[in-house]
This record gives structure tokens, sequence and C-alpha cells, in this order.
């Protein structure tokens, strides 16, 4: 589950152990193999005390700890730049478009970051806020409870994307152009928008890239419905998710933008 390629970007990420000579215990389970089980969990959507022995993963609360250790540490973001970086050398990411959208998910489990939803029947629900560049690759994405107005974190996702180097002159971090449908129509956040130098765009013709990428995101089982109490853990997975497909788009040819949808019509 974790090519060659993959463990080249990610092997120098986690932080290293140190060995313990008077009391070494047990010998530990190796990064990779508690990698492969991580991933096992949102591809399948399996629970973690039933990760299959067989496969060498390792216990399951052995890769929930190395989920939890490796989201403090920052490695899933260090990749998600590393990734990104990549892109951007390549001259594969598409700056001066960027769309935004948001999707709910069920809640099995309340916790941080679960809400009463609106479109839920006013059960327990969280949302997925995702921002990408236009062609799709995620750039970011942040966790709220599900009754937050969408276009409260629009500037927040602006601030959650990194800066991305690997070109020459100084590294990028914001979009020329954002795309936002009309639930982040709101005169007070378009003005904050313009003082970033973004020209905000209230339209719904692009939606089809933002959707798509949605659409990959909840491929993963794990993240249609939010299953962890804890917050940072289904972070853990929604950032690991964003980094494999932003890996997928490094593997795979240059692939233009989707064409508009001509279901809604461009409105200001």
């Amino acid at each position: 589950m974790v090519s060659a390629d993959l463990w080249e970007r990610i092997e120098p990420l986690p932080p290293k152990r140190e060995r313990q000579f008077r009391d070494p215990g047990r010998k530990p389970v190796p990064d990779r193999q508690a990698l492969c089980g991580i991933l096992f969990v949102p591809r399948t959507g399996i629970q973690r005390e039933h990760l299959p022995q067989e496969l060498g993963f390792g216990a399951g609360m052995t890769c929930w700890r190395r989920l939890r250790d490796w989201k403090k540490a920052g490695v899933w973001q260090r990749l998600h730049e590393v990734l990104l970086a990549e892109l951007n050398a390549a001259a594969r990411l598409d700056w001066p478009r960027a769309f935004i959208d948001f999707s709910h998910v069920r809640v099995l489990q309340r916790g941080l970051q679960t809400e009463p939803s609106p479109v839920g029947r006013e059960r327990a629900g969280s949302m997925h806020h995702l921002i990408t560049d236009g062609h799709g690759t995620p750039l970011a994405v942040i966790l709220t409870g599900g009754n937050r107005n969408d276009v409260t974190q629009l500037m927040p996702l602006l601030d959650a994307v990194p800066s991305v180097c690997r070109r020459p002159g100084r590294p990028r971090r914001k979009p020329q152009s954002v795309f936002a449908d009309r639930g982040h129509d709101h005169d007070v956040y378009h003005d904050q928008v313009r003082a970033r130098r973004i020209l905000p765009v209230i339209v719904g013709v692009y939606r089809s890239v933002v959707e798509r990428t949605f659409a990959w995101l909840h491929g993963f089982k794990r993240l249609r419905t939010r299953r962890e109490r804890r917050a940072d853990l289904h972070q853990a997975f929604l950032k690991l998710a964003c980094c494999l497909i932003t890996h997928r788009q490094v593997l795979s040819p240059t692939r233009p933008a989707l064409a508009p949808s001509r279901q809604t019509d461009p409105a200001n």
C-alpha cells in the first residue's frame, strides 16, 4: 500500500525514536509497516481494532499512536508541502485560480468540531472546507463543526495554504483569484480578500473542479462518515488523504482543468 516512490518522500519526515540500551523492550514496528496499517484504515473504513494482523501492520493501537504522534510532529503537513513544491517546480500548480467549497459529513461519536448540522435534521455533524488550485490539487483542508457558516472559513482557508517554493523567486502561497459559490458571497469578506490582492469571484460554473476533488477525498471511506471522537485524528486522516491525492497528481501526466459546468449561470 506504500509505494517505494511515496515512502522515499515520507521516510525522512517522522521523528526518530531514541534507542534505550538498558531497557529496550520489544522491537518497535517499522515505520513503513505502521504507515501501511494507517493507510489501510481510511481506504477500507475498517476500525483500528480489526486491522488484519496477518498483513504485518502491527496492532491497531500501534498504528493509531503513530498517526497521532506524526500529526503532532507535523509529518503530514510537511509531506503535503514537499509534494506541492514538486508540482510547483514542474509548473503544474494553477495559481491564477483557486476554488473553495465545503461538504457536510455525518458524525457517529460526539466530540470536538461536532455540532448540530442544519442540513442533517439537527444531528451532529462536521464540515470539510477545501481549497484547491485550478487543476483540483488540494492546497488546504479545514475541519469545523456542522453548524459553521461556510463564509466564515474563507479567510482561515486562505491562511492555511502553505508557502510553496522550488521555483525561482519568493515562495508562493496565495492565488490570484478565488472562485466560490453564493454561500461565500459577503461584502465584508470580499473586502478582506481584496486587501490581500486576491480577486473574489462568486460564480457557479467552475464548481466541477472542487467537486471532483471532494469526490477523490471522500473516496476514502473513513472520511465519508466521521468515526473519530478526537478532532486531531480526523484532521490527520484529512491531511493524509490530501497528501495521497497530491502524490497521485505528481505521478500522473499533466491534466487540464475540467470544463465549466453549464448548469449554473455566473452571478457576481
